[in-house]
Order: C-alpha cells, then structure tokens, then sequence
C-alpha cells in the first residue's frame, strides 16, 4: 500500500491546477492519468480548436484586403500546415504541464485508476496491481463527446470534435449537428477553411447560454458568410450513400428533410466521465453518500460529494463544462482539503466563443432574469460608434450590459464583435466586486479601444 496525502484521478486542467495548488501548500500528490496531460482542453479541445480559428480569422482578413486598398493578395490554403502547427502548439503546452508535474511533491502514475474502497479515514485508490491510499481523492476525469442514438449505427462518415481535429483535408461539404459553442465554432472556421457549412439544430437558438438577441444576431453575422443553418430541427436519422457521401435526415416544422454532405460533426454536447471512476462494490457500498445525476457527480459548494474527503471537480461534477471553472474548483476543493477560506466567486464564470467575430459572456442573460422576476435595467453599445472598431473595420458587433434597477450592481454581460472575450471578462472582474453601472461608468477607459464600447453601455 503506497501512502500519499492527496490522490487525484485525471490530468486535465482541473487535475494538474489541484496537483500544484496542493503541492505549493506542502501535500504530498500523486495523480494518476491514462492518456495525456492536459486532457481534453489541451489536446482534443479548447487548444487545438483555437489554433483553427486563427488561422479563419487571418483567412478572413484575407478576403476582405481590398477593402483596406490593398490590391492582388492571394492565399493558398495548406490545411496540412494548419495541422502541422496544431499538433506543434498542442505538443508545446503538453510539453509546459508535463514539466510543472515535475514541481517536488507531486508523483505522476500513467494509469488509470478507480476508487475502491476507505480504510477507517483513508481512501484506497486502485491502479493496475497497485493499492495507494490518502486522506482525500479529487476526481477530475472530465467529459466526453455526446452522439445521438439514432434508427441506424452511425457510419464512418460521421466524428465527433476530437475526429474533426485529426482529418488531414477540408471537407468539400460539412454538416454539423449542434449549434453550441463547439458546432459554431467549427462552422466558422470551416466556413474560411472553404467547405460547404449547413448547422442542423434542435433549437430555435444557437448558443443557448448567450442571451437570445445577440446569440441571434451572430448568427445572421455567420449565416451571411455562408452557412446555412437549420433551426428547430430535430435529426431522425444519418445514413451513407453508395458513393461514400452522406445523407442528414431531420424533420423541421412537421417537414422532412435532407442535407448531402461528405463529412458529419456530431457536435451535441459533452456528457461527464464518471462511468469508471469508482470499482463496483464501492458504489454499491456508497450509494447513499455519493449521488450520480446523469453521469454527474453531485458535490456541495467546496466541491466534496456527500462522503467526506471525496471531492470532484470540473466537467465530471456538471456544474460547469469550463477549462477555466475546473481550474477554480480545483483551488476551492483543495483550500477545503487546507481548511482554508477563499473569495473565489464560483458564481460567476466568463465564457467565449471564438467564432468570427468572436461572442462572450458573462453573468444573467435577459430572459433569466425575466424568469427569476429581477427588475433589470439594459444598456446597450454597438460596435458601429466606437473609433477603434471603425478603424478596424469591425463595425458587426454589439454589447448588452444588465444591471439591477434598484441597486445598479451589474449582474451580467452579453457581447459579439471583435474582442468580446476581453469585454466580458472586464465585466466578469466588476461583477466580482459587486461593482455598479455607476462604479464603472466613471472609470476612464484608454480612447481609443474596442474596451470603450463596455463603458458606452454603462453611459
């Protein structure tokens, strides 16, 4: 029996942030990861995908060179170079965590692991042939592709977003299913990438986290580089063709329908991984103490499951499918391991999507608070009237900041437009001080930047 002080099971951004935080705070870790460090995000996720979209937005920049009177320039798109470079940023920031879980303290074991059973106040931990065991076990193990279960197994012609990532050729024609933040994402970049887009979506919305009216308006702002998409529309069935094409088969206002396309992204969301992360005699043994909703493990706000000394974090615990949430719940579970207290506001996590141009939020949306009965008041900034946007001709953009009527205290952050991550995470950094419009409207912002348009809103 190998004896440690914190057990963590995964290596994804949630893991590895806990495995330092506990280390620099004097525990002893080992953490156990059977694939890579770094997990989704790093290797099949946020990271790869970004490199895409840099690459779609400088092609779109490209395209519209004329426009900044510069005559006759020509691309040639190399989708292998682009290939080339993801895997070289994915195997350099890899290359970053691996190093730091070298930090004194921490024991990395290329396993896969499960809890299996508690000795007195001790959990033992299972990999291989091997028994560790510690006073508390963070689970960290993530999430994985959702696929819909059609009439039909679904063919070859269909991946999900880690398969998209390996292709080593544009898709003439690409149909993707989900209009979330990965299916816009990728709709986006493939649209500059040159493919064919069409968005089959169950909703009447894209990205349901944004508020309505601008997740609207950035997809008019898409739809009008290309892609088509198709809204309230439900997939009933996907089948290949004799001659390796595919067909999408979905019903959309009572109405059969069908898209031709040579390649099929499953993009429906992402389920938690928590399937194997406990033997089965200890979950038979503590099933009145650790609940499982539809795959997430529930936890209290210290992030801890009802078994003390049992925490889970990031995508496996539901709250909050977020890189940058598992990196904060890992700090929260761990200063609890520390009995320590924190100010980290876990109720309040920006979010981005990088399509072009970008979306972000951060906060309540409208119709949230029309639910929950808040009297909010809106302010509202467009792209259209800042100088910096002018100049840059990024004109397509808008800001809705929502505050409290009574108090002023802002309480949420909408925007589409270049730049939309940085304006929602200001607004995410006020939130946090519980900062009102007032507060930030008599704070001077540098002129002129695109971060203009966040205090027009509050004007």
């Amino acid at each position: 029996m190998i004896q440690t002080d914190l057990i963590i099971i995964g290596g994804g951004p949630g893991g590895y942030t806990a495995a330092l935080h506990a280390a620099k705070a004097g525990l002893g870790v080992t953490l156990f990861e059977d694939r890579h460090l770094g997990g989704t995000c790093l290797n099949e996720g946020c990271i790869p995908t970004k490199v895409f979209c840099r690459h779609a937005e400088i092609i779109d920049t490209l395209k519209e060179a004329d426009k900044l009177g510069l005559d006759g320039l020509q691309y040639s798109l190399d989708f292998g170079k682009i290939t080339q470079r993801k895997q070289e940023v994915v195997g350099q920031l890899r290359s970053g965590v691996e190093l730091l879980m070298k930090t004194p303290g921490i024991t990395v074991v290329n396993s896969r692991a499960v809890i299996a059973g508690i000795d007195g106040d001790m959990k033992v931990v299972r990999a291989g042939n091997e028994d560790y065991e510690a006073g508390s076990v963070i689970i960290a193990t993530g999430s994985v592709p959702k696929m819909l279960r059609l009439e039909h197994d679904l063919p070859d012609t269909v991946v999900n977003s880690s398969g998209l990532l390996d292709i080593t050729e544009v898709p003439r024609r690409l149909c993707i299913i989900g209009a979330g933040v990965i299916g816009m994402e990728f709709a986006s970049c493939f649209n500059a990438f040159g493919s064919k887009v069409s968005v089959v979506e169950f909703l009447k919305e894209c990205l349901p986290s944004l508020d309505s009216d601008i997740a609207k308006r950035l997809r008019q702002t898409i739809s009008k580089k290309g892609v088509d998409f198709y809204m309230q529309s439900g997939v009933r069935d996907i089948v290949k063709n004799d001659d390796g094409t595919t067909r999408v088969i979905f019903e959309r206002k009572g109405k059969i329908e069908e898209i031709e396309a040579d390649l099929v992204l499953m993009a429906t969301g992402r389920a938690p991984q928590s399937s194997d992360v406990f033997s089965i005699g200890f979950q038979e043994e503590t099933r009145d103490e650790i609940t499982i909703d539809r795959g997430a493990i529930l936890v209290d706000d210290n992030m801890m499951t009802g078994l003390g000394g049992i925490y889970a974090i990031g995508d496996v615990n539901g709250r909050c499918m977020l890189a940058h949430a598992a990196e904060f719940q890992a700090r929260r579970a761990v200063n609890h391991i520390l009995g320590k207290d924190d100010d980290i506001r876990l109720d309040i996590i920006p979010s981005a999507v990088f399509t072009s141009p970008e979306a972000a939020s951060v906060g309540k949306t409208e119709d949230q608070c029309k639910d929950e009965g808040i009297a909010y008041t809106v302010g509202k900034s467009f792209y259209r009237s800042n100088g910096k946007a002018v100049a840059m001709m990024e004109t397509d953009g808008m800001l809705k900041l929502i505050s409290e009527t009574d108090s002023g205290r802002i309480i949420g952050c909408h925007v589409y437009g270049a730049h939309a991550a940085d304006l929602a995470q200001e607004a995410s950094v006020l939130m946090c001080k519980d900062a009102t419009v007032a507060d930030l409207a008599a704070m001077v912002h540098a002129h002129p930047t695109i971060s203009e348009i966040l205090l027009e809103a509050a004007l």
